[in-house]
């Protein structure tokens, strides 16, 4: 695994949104979703609003490993399960960033249940899908 670069890192990081994929079984990607993505220290960080009943959430857990693509950024990465100690300073990531949406859009990606779905972006070596 490697380290963001701090281009790939601003430019995803403030990127409006995130496309994501997760690697199927078989290594073929699933079907991009649209997720807001929030950088925190030299990390990118997602959370499924849903919580952990949305498909792309449960699609991460069956292979830790997909792709993304925002801020111009195209690229495969691995699905760490976060450190929950760090939740608040990912909810204060999630406020500040998309604080021009209504209280309630953010207070839903602050949930108990969101919470529970943290998941740490880490960069792999690009792979052929």
């Amino acid at each position: 695994m490697t380290t963001w670069t701090n281009d790939e890192l601003t430019r995803v990081g403030t990127a409006e949104e995130l496309q994501i994929a997760s690697r199927r079984r078989d290594g073929t990607l699933g079907s991009p979703r649209t997720i807001w993505v929030v950088p925190h220290g030299d990390d990118l960080y997602v959370r499924s609003v849903n919580g952990p009943g949305a498909a792309w959430f449960r699609g991460t857990r069956r292979r830790h490993e997909g792709h993304i693509r925002a801020g111009g950024v195209d690229k495969d990465v691995a699905f760490v399960d976060a450190d929950h100690s760090i939740d608040d300073q990912i909810d204060a990531a999630y406020r500040t960033k998309y604080r021009r949406y209504a209280k309630s859009i953010t207070d839903r990606i602050n949930s108990p249940g969101a919470r529970s779905t943290t998941i740490k972006l880490v960069p792999r070596q690009m792979e052929s899908s």
